[in-house]
């Protein structure tokens, strides 16, 4: 095999495994822009390495990209941007190959917002360790390996990882069916277009909460939250309801859309063929525990790219 032939070999394997490893940054960064990011730098090691000297090239690159998101989860910058309370999980249509792999609760489970959440709280390496195991079920002595750590380190990692994840956990939480959760939002955002303020806090659980990136006048430099029904249901209703000056700044009125994000229900805001904002649900018991809005531009390009190849159904209004 000539060098020419050679190297097209050699990128031919990274590109196989291209989405199994994006997948691995997105679920340890929470960002598709940053995992894109990981995912291209170790496919510039990859040229770079000796690869005749790479017997498992599936296990070298999951551990280059590994530790190639652990720099950027420890880096001082990225520490300060977390910590300055504006961060969000990066919202994934369903059906992008970064969620994947999908085939067990436990792999769907750590791909949701939720849990992308919940690993804030995690250390770097806990949140590694736990990813490759749940989501990628790699032995303790692989994760050893990949992790430059013990065996019984692993395991300890995993254990305080689960511990904490399971710990913040909304009582009641899991799968949900995709029926029902559909009907909750839909009658959620029924009530709050209608101004039905009871039957919209009759949907939210008691200890529900709300978090946004955005008001009615744009993105905001730290995120909103609100922890009380009512004020959840207040500001529902605020931001459903079209106002002159929002559709001004909007460029035009938005229709809302169904759709399923990171696994779970939501409600994307499009104009045109573009999508400029979303609300995500979290559903536990058949009521809503969680609503997330997003609507920063950068949090959205991923999914705005996937809806414009996307065959949507009914409009919700």
């Amino acid at each position: 095999m000539d060098t020419t032939a050679a190297d097209l070999f050699d990128i031919s394997k990274f590109e196989a495994g291209r989405n199994r490893l994006a997948s691995l940054a997105y679920r340890l960064l929470g960002s598709a822009t940053d995992a894109e990011d990981a995912v291209q730098e170790a496919f510039l090691h990859w040229q770079a390495a000796d690869r005749q000297r790479i017997d498992v090239p599936e296990a070298w690159l999951t551990k280059v990209v590994t530790n190639l998101c652990l720099d950027r989860l420890r880096s001082a910058q990225v520490r300060r941007e977390r910590a300055a309370g504006a961060w969000l999980p990066e919202p994934l249509l369903d059906g992008d190959p970064m969620l994947g792999p999908a085939d067990t609760f436990a792999q769907r489970e750590s791909v949701s917002l939720a849990v992308l959440t919940l690993m804030e709280r995690l250390s770097p390496l806990e949140r590694a360790v736990y990813v490759l195991r749940e989501a990628f079920s790699y032995s303790h002595g692989e994760i050893a390996e990949i992790l430059d750590i013990t065996e019984s380190a692993s395991q300890q990692h995993l254990h305080r990882a689960r511990r904490r994840v399971v710990a913040a956990r909304r009582r009641g939480a899991g799968e949900v069916d995709a029926a029902s959760a559909r009907r909750i939002v839909e009658e959620f955002l029924a009530a709050a277009s209608s101004g039905r303020t009871e039957r919209l806090v009759a949907l939210l659980t008691d200890d529900a909460t709300a978090v946004t990136d955005s008001n009615g006048a744009g993105p905001t430099r730290t995120l909103l939250r609100y922890d009380d029904p009512r004020r959840i249901a207040a500001i529902a209703q605020a931001g459903l309801r079209p106002t002159a000056a929002r559709r001004r700044l909007a460029g035009g009125t938005p229709g809302l859309r169904y759709a399923l994000v990171n696994g779970g229900p939501a409600a994307l805001f499009i104009l045109g063929d573009r999508v400029i904002g979303t609300m995500t649900f979290d559903v536990a018991d058949g009521r809503i525990t969680t609503v997330r809005g997003i609507g920063v531009p950068a949090r959205l390009g991923r999914l705005a790219e996937a809806w414009r190849q996307h065959r949507p159904d009914t409009p919700l209004r």
